[in-house]
């Protein structure tokens, strides 16, 4: 019988997986902290406790990373502003509910300040520049959600008939996209509501 020495190496089986959503979750916070290009790789792969090559071939490169993480911010710490427009209420008692809202989230001490849709990718570097249009077309999104919801106030009767849904639409998104980046420099809850109350006032006759 061959001898075998109990002290001699064994090969190396598959090395232990990641938890999936907790690494995506980590380079979200990442990105929303830093923006796409600011966040490096080493940094990346440092947060999300993974090796260059297992980032690659669980998320692909660096923008389809940023992509990932920018889809699991809307489904996570941005969900918020769908639920508050498909609600049963009037339509201006539904926008200062959404600013409230935003009042509350964009200034959380458990995440980065401000929204990660709205605050970061504004400019990008030509390489970048995939990463900035999906950005845009996110906010382009959240502007149709708004014009939908305006029109429905026309149905219901709470809103004129003949109000400009597009200019009103890009109204409050423009408030929303200000109110993060208050946040982002540093504007307090308090500060940010009072925002939100004063955008109100300009809110049409019916």
């Amino acid at each position: 019988m061959e001898n075998v020495d109990p002290t001699a190496r064994r090969p190396r089986g598959r090395p232990p997986g990641f938890d999936r959503e907790l690494a995506l979750d980590k380079a979200m916070r990442l990105f929303w902290d830093r923006g796409y290009e600011a966040a490096s790789m080493d940094e990346l792969t440092v947060a999300m406790g993974i090796s260059p090559s297992s980032l690659y071939g669980a998320f692909g490169g660096k923008a389809q990373l940023y992509a990932q993480a920018l889809d699991h911010y809307v489904a996570g710490p941005g969900a918020y502003v769908l639920p508050i427009l498909a609600a049963d209420l009037p339509t201006r008692t539904a926008f200062e509910r959404l600013y409230e809202t935003a009042a509350f989230e964009l200034t959380r001490a458990d995440q980065p300040r401000g929204c990660m849709v709205a605050a970061t990718e504004t400019q990008c570097s030509p390489a970048a520049e995939g990463v900035r249009a999906a950005v845009a077309e996110r906010r382009l999104q959240a502007v149709r959600a708004y014009e939908d919801r305006l029109r429905r106030g026309i149905e219901s009767g709470d809103l004129a008939a003949d109000i400009d849904v597009g200019a009103l639409a890009r109204f409050l998104m423009t408030v929303q996209q200000g109110l993060s980046v208050q946040a982002r420099d540093g504007a307090s809850r308090e500060e940010l509501l009072a925002v939100g109350r004063t955008a109100m006032r300009a809110w049409p006759e019916t």
